[in-house]
């Protein structure tokens, strides 16, 4: 069974568009201890977002109308919910999607087929992570970029003009389609900035690169 994080019941939220997966990973979730709610597709997500603050986000990627890339973003725009930690589900497993899928906003990235054990192992990582960063419950709907917990990166690191730009937006909370207007750019080039950003850094995800960004004062 897993750990009892701050002895109270975890509540996540589960996105897919497959009812059979759905069930499966449900189950197995629930019967190690943490409520799941479920989606069948982007639109419903959001909208159960709107009435409901889950403690974590398990998101398909390929789903019809909204798809998960969407469903990120729009959860990262939302100051309510933005800190939310978001594990994607895809089928595509190559370097290049998995890069995509965590300069988009995840913070972990699982490929299909996957073992239930694997993906509670992230669920609960990503969840102990999200409790150190923040410094607070997660039920907190304040901004959670605090000083509980110095981010560190390798000594000497430096960015770019360009990259210093980048960061600086994304510890507002901007999406990549957001900055990539606002520096007149692709996407593409701005996801391109992230990732190596992440790599020169040795971070994880956005949310880390943002609060380094606030500790090192890049972000005023």
């Amino acid at each position: 069974m897993k750990e009892n994080f701050d002895n109270e019941t975890k509540q996540l939220l589960l996105v897919d568009d497959d009812p059979n997966l759905i069930l499966l990973v449900q189950d197995y979730l629930e019967f190690q201890g943490y409520q799941v709610l479920t989606a069948d597709n982007g639109q419903q997500a959001l909208e159960i977002l709107q009435q409901q603050v889950p403690d974590l986000i398990i998101c398909d990627i390929m789903m019809p109308d909204i798809d998960g890339y969407e469903v990120v973003e729009q959860i990262r725009q939302d100051s309510r919910i933005s800190w939310i930690p978001i594990i994607f589900l895809s089928a595509k497993g190559q370097t290049s999607d998995r890069v995509k899928g965590l300069t988009s906003g995840a913070d972990v990235y699982i490929s299909k087929p996957f073992e239930p054990e694997e993906l509670v192992a992230q669920v609960e990582s990503s969840l102990k992570q999200a409790n150190r960063l923040m410094g607070k419950t997660p039920t907190n709907t304040e901004p959670f970029y605090e000083e509980s917990e110095k981010i560190k990166v390798p000594e000497g690191v430096t960015l770019t003009r360009t990259e210093t730009k980048v960061v600086q937006l994304v510890a507002q909370g901007l999406a990549n389609r957001e900055i990539a207007d606002k520096l007149d750019v692709s996407q593409r080039t701005v996801e391109s900035h992230v990732s190596n950003m992440l790599n020169k850094t040795r971070l994880h995800n956005r949310t880390e690169l943002a609060r380094w960004a606030i500790q090192a004062q890049l972000a005023h």
